[in-house]
């Protein structure tokens, strides 16, 4: 009988020869795909582009108290690199460093104990550091990233970089931007690292939970948020902020007209036994007329009966309430924060006003009033400069304060 084994077992039917072809096609195959996708990764990390941001300034301090002037220069470099894209893939690390310049160094920053109690405070210490350091993907619909990052929402007022300041602010982090729609977006973040201004000493471990929805309408931009807040240093704290905002301008003949509104709510509780709930409000008006800006807006950051103030501990607060810094914390009667501004192109550059007057939010009490002026200017690609000048004075609230600032920038 003749038997039909041998050609049987031969899978598909296919000779021993064609076979090993066969096999060496798939293995050329995927070691030509292999090397390509290394060739396309190599491309992206060796594609990219280098960059720098440079700027130096003094500043001024002259206080109504023991404390002596104070006098700094300084310079911060930061220095990056961001890889090309791979398949939606790219990665980013910067450098940064802040130091004293000139031996003009007359300034206290308390954290990190420099100088404290001898000079007022200038909150620039001089530091070497990984700004950030993240791995993004992105498509059309979504940019995530994890790593140190940046985070800025909406104006800062509650999420910011504090980038006034040397040391910038940035935040251990997953991040994702979503467009699932037109005029839609999405910001979902969890952070679970601090890293603030001073150097890495108030570094904090935090389980913080944000989520940003905006919406553009006909008649403005809609945004609700939720920022949950927990960090476990010192008392274990959660402060969470629920709210909601309105932003958007409309054309009245040839006048522009400004209007903004927002409120929120928050709750804030410790292992200590607080349990306290503030509200925060905001309202402004404005227009341009004649290429010139006028604003008057009402800021209200509430207060639980005395015992503690509306804060927003992760926002660029130097923005708000005053230059001079006086009401980086909320004082626990809260704060009412009534200003004027007005701003208008200079020569090759931008002047503004700023008219504050303060009060408390629990109370009667008047805090004290701010004069704030700035003008800047950018020339050229790369070169931007500025003068900016902040007065306080008090009216049994802290003390009378005065703070110059004069800066010179350069990005590459």
């Amino acid at each position: 009988m003749k038997s039909y084994m041998s050609h049987r077992t031969r899978p598909l039917g296919l000779r021993p020869k064609t076979m090993a072809a066969a096999c060496l096609a798939v293995m050329t195959s995927s070691v030509t795909a292999t090397a390509t996708a290394a060739d396309s990764i190599t491309e992206a990390l060796t594609s990219g582009k280098g960059f720098a941001d440079i700027r130096m300034r003094y500043e001024t301090v002259e206080q109504d108290n023991a404390e002596k002037d104070a006098t700094a220069a300084t310079i911060r470099t930061r220095v990056g690199y961001k890889t090309g894209s791979y398949n939606g893939f790219s990665a980013l690390v910067e450098m940064e460093d802040s130091r004293a310049i000139a031996g003009q160094d007359e300034y206290s920053v308390p954290p990190t104990g420099f100088n404290t109690g001898v000079y007022s405070v200038i909150a620039d210490p001089g530091t070497t550091e990984i700004d950030q350091a993240f791995i993004q993907y992105s498509n059309e619909s979504v940019t995530a990233k994890v790593g140190a990052q940046v985070i800025a929402l909406d104006g800062q007022r509650f999420i910011g970089h504090v980038g006034w300041r040397q040391d910038r602010a940035t935040y251990d982090a997953v991040s994702a931007k979503f467009e699932p729609m037109d005029k839609l977006s999405v910001t979902l973040a969890h952070i679970y690292g601090r890293n603030r201004i001073f150097a890495e000493v108030q570094d904090q471990d935090s389980k913080d939970n944000l989520l940003n929805a905006a919406y553009t309408t006909d008649f403005g931009k809609i945004v609700g948020y939720a920022y949950l807040l927990e960090d476990d240093f010192g008392f274990n704290t959660v402060r969470d902020t629920y709210g909601i905002s309105l932003t958007g301008s409309t054309k009245i003949d040839d006048i522009k007209v400004m209007y903004a509104a927002e409120y929120a709510s928050q709750s804030l509780e410790n292992d200590a036994g607080v349990d306290n709930s503030m509200d925060y409000m905001f309202l402004e008006a404005g227009a341009v007329v004649s290429g010139i800006t006028a604003k008057i807006g009402y800021e209200v950051l509430g207060s639980d009966d005395g015992e503690v103030g509306f804060a927003t501990p992760l926002a660029t607060v130097h923005k708000f309430n005053g230059w001079a810094d006086t009401f980086i914390s909320t004082p626990a009667n809260g704060l009412v924060d009534t200003y004027i501004s007005v701003g208008t192109k200079v020569g090759p550059g931008k002047l503004a006003a700023i008219y504050h007057d303060f009060a408390a939010d629990n109370g009667s009490d008047d805090y004290g009033s701010e004069l704030d002026v700035v003008y800047g200017m950018k020339f050229g690609k790369a070169y931007t400069a500025g003068i900016k000048y902040a007065d306080y004075s008090s009216d049994g609230y802290a003390v009378d304060t005065q703070k110059l600032w004069v800066w010179f920038g350069v990005k590459i």
